[in-house]
């Protein structure tokens, strides 16, 4: 029990110790931007904002390295979803490209990524995730697939084509956390 007490205490010092700041300065500018730095940096926290140019890159990092995708990176930002496509998964995205958003009725992205609308967005990406790693021909044997939105998304074969609520597997590329199918359509819930 003592043991435990020590090391309760110790690691309790450590993050004490650790969290302070060490900011000495005459110019109150400099601290003042030095506290907008530390800002800024605690809303930019997490797995997402970690560099690592070693591993394969997962289904976030492949969106945004893709010139296809801005709109879709755009609106997983303002959602604030980038620690989400992070994880371990696997996960399984269908990526709409920047046409699939431009084909939706004029100014609905536009609303879409305003603050007041950051649920509501949200709602949508998540209908664009699901758990798995599951090829494109895997997916045929599907007839649905259950989104992170909580709603299922149909699955139809049209020959050699999949389409998923709605919208056609046009490529796919493997990820370190799963797998991104890129679509030609945004998948909107039902609901």
């Amino acid at each position: 029990m003592k043991t435990i007490l020590k090391l309760l205490f110790v690691s309790s010092a450590i993050i004490f110790f650790t969290s302070c700041k060490n900011e000495t300065t005459n110019d109150s500018g400099a601290a003042a931007e030095s506290s907008n730095k530390s800002v800024v940096q605690k809303q930019k926290q997490g797995q997402a904002f970690i560099d690592d140019d070693e591993s394969t890159p997962n289904v976030l990092q492949i969106a945004m390295g893709s010139p296809d995708h801005t709109t879709l990176v755009a609106a997983v930002q303002a959602a604030e979803l980038e620690n989400a496509l992070v994880n371990a998964g696997p996960l399984m995205v269908f990526a709409p490209t920047n046409e699939a958003f431009d084909a939706l009725p004029a100014g609905t992205v536009e609303d879409l990524l305003k603050p007041e609308n950051k649920e509501k967005l949200a709602s949508i990406l998540k209908h664009h995730v699901t758990p798995g790693n599951y090829s494109k021909d895997f997916l045929k044997k599907f007839k649905k697939v259950g989104q992170a939105d909580g709603n299922d998304a149909k699955v139809e074969v049209n020959g050699d084509d999949v389409i998923v609520g709605g919208a056609k597997i046009i490529a796919s590329v493997p990820a370190g956390n799963g797998i991104v199918h890129i679509v030609d359509k945004v998948i909107l819930p039902t609901n």
